[in-house]
């Protein structure tokens, strides 16, 4: 298909450990899509790694280089995984489980970063991801990228806000900042400057895509579960169930922000024509993430992060089949919707007589579709 027919998308990709291959499964169907064109991705902690493969594999080969790197990069995590102390039990694996809730190495571990800092838990700061994406990752080629805009998002823990790092100044310490469980690895320091994962501070860092006047449409990639119809009823669920609600609330900001920035330019009839032609979108299945454990996210065995893989790519296709004709003409994410037991809509000036006030107008409004008299 010709470039200039393809819509636009830009993409934001959430962090969750190996969860992040459900992400990678969304971006092989999306790239295998050529009515596409990605033209700017965020990305943190997982969603950090999926976009700088991306962009090296774009930059090298196109969409079917971008495809193989991400299917060498998982496969890498995979094999590096094996070595790893941290291992399913054998029922598990029998039975097929994901979680390693059940695990003693796993249990050993969580104990003990409960306890001990990272520096003196792992003084000689091993990382077989690191050099994993080292390896695979050719950061003067993520740099160069043209075809796709990166941003990696990390936490600065002397201030507690967001950076949000972009070509060219994109490297391996910049991705291993975004990932940086402060539990598991010592702060990153970047420029005299200490990073955690940025996750904390936005999961992922929607503005730089917001900000963009090149695209309208940007679609999120979730992999975090918003709602938990269950409620937590252990230590680890109450603790995880935090985790979740941690890491998804600088997401929920955001997109509120958005929200009521939408609904101001509405009421108030203003002219922003930048925000007012934004579409949203998300590519997401809160069901199926809502089966998976927390403890799931530090399993990579290969049976599973293809799993993974496959569910990513039924979300994207089922995606696809019911919005693509919506992309460049409307959102297909209410935002109304996810905040409609906290938010109420601006009235607009025309539903307002001089000294009301917005539930005064909501009111009038009422009765006039009741065939009341205002």
């Amino acid at each position: 298909m010709p470039k200039e027919t393809r819509k636009h998308i830009d993409l934001a990709l959430q962090g969750g450990g190996s969860h992040g291959a459900l992400t990678w499964g969304v971006l092989d169907r999306l790239l295998e899509d050529e009515r596409l064109e990605i033209d700017g991705v965020s990305g943190t902690s997982a969603g950090a790694m999926n976009a700088v493969v991306l962009a090296d594999g774009l930059h090298r080969g196109g969409r079917e280089g971008a495809r193989e790197a991400l299917h060498n990069f998982w496969r890498g995590v995979s094999d590096a995984a094996r070595f790893s102390p941290i291992q399913p039990t054998p029922w598990d694996r029998l039975m097929g489980n994901s979680s390693l809730d059940n695990s003693p190495s796993y249990l050993m571990f969580e104990s003990l970063t409960q306890l001990i800092a990272p520096a003196k838990l792992n003084p000689m700061k091993l990382n077989p991801l690191r050099d994993l994406v080292c390896k695979l990752v050719d950061f003067e080629r993520v740099n160069a990228c043209r075809k796709a805009k990166v941003y990696v998002t990390a936490t600065n823990v002397r201030t507690g806000r967001a950076k949000v790092f972009r070509q060219p100044e994109i490297t391996v310490d910049t991705v291993m900042a975004s990932a940086c469980l402060p539990f598991m690895f010592p702060a990153v320091e970047i420029d005299g400057e200490a990073y955690w994962d940025g996750g904390y501070s936005g999961n992922p860092a929607l503005f730089p895509l917001v900000d963009d006047m090149d695209c309208q449409d940007l679609v999120v990639v979730q992999v975090n579960p918003l709602v938990r119809q269950k409620l937590p009823d252990s230590a680890r669920d109450i603790i995880n169930r935090i985790n979740e609600i941690t890491f998804n609330t600088s997401l929920i900001k955001e997109l509120r922000s958005i929200q009521l920035l939408q609904q101001l330019i509405d009421a108030e009839g203003l002219e922003v024509e930048r925000y007012r032609s934004m579409r949203l979108h998300l590519i997401h299945a809160e069901q199926e993430v809502e089966k998976l454990s927390a403890s799931s996210k530090l399993n990579a065995q290969w049976d599973f992060v293809s799993r993974l893989y496959r569910q990513g790519r039924g979300w994207a296709d089922l995606w696809l089949e019911n919005n693509f004709g919506s992309l460049g003409q409307c959102s297909t994410f209410d935002l109304n919707a996810v905040f409609d037991d906290t938010f109420r809509p601006l009235a607009r000036p025309t539903d307002m007589d001089e000294g009301s006030t917005p539930d005064k107008a909501k009111d009038k409004g009422a009765d006039k579709r009741k065939g009341g008299k205002a």
